[in-house]
């Protein structure tokens, strides 16, 4: 026996905006980070933001991508986890939104301040540092 279909009603998922139909991927090589790292950087409360623009060169010009670290200085392996999960998701509903397509962001974690701030006040921080990096012009 099969288990009848749910009717589809008001949102689907959690956040309440569907974000544009500009693709974000991952960063996953090191190289990568190494090359966000020698960017532009904007430090707020509940992170570090690493940006640069890819060359013509690199793959996917209409692309974001993001990545995410946190270091043992955060804290046990729950506490980073916890952390990278907020990083992801605030990149996640923001960037599609405010960032730039052919530029890579890294979301560094903060000690005692990543995986404790509150989440609203983070996603305003992300907001705040890409109007920085992007210096106010779109």
């Amino acid at each position: 026996m099969t288990p009848p279909e749910a009717p589809v009603q008001g949102q689907v998922g959690r956040g309440t905006v569907t974000p544009p139909a500009v693709s974000v991927s991952t960063l996953r090589k090191r190289a990568d980070f190494l090359r966000a790292a020698q960017g532009r950087r904007q430090g707020m409360p509940g992170f570090l933001l690493q940006a640069r623009q890819r060359g013509p060169e690199e793959a996917g010009p209409q692309v974001i991508r993001a990545g995410f670290t946190c270091s043992k200085k955060l804290g046990n392996a729950v506490v980073r986890n916890r952390a990278k999960r907020r990083l992801r998701e605030i990149a996640r509903t923001t960037l599609p939104l405010h960032g730039r397509p052919g530029w890579d962001y890294v979301l560094v974690g903060r000690p005692e301040a990543t995986a404790t701030r509150d989440f609203a006040a983070m996603a305003a921080d992300l907001v705040r540092a890409l109007e920085k990096i992007h210096g106010h012009t779109r």
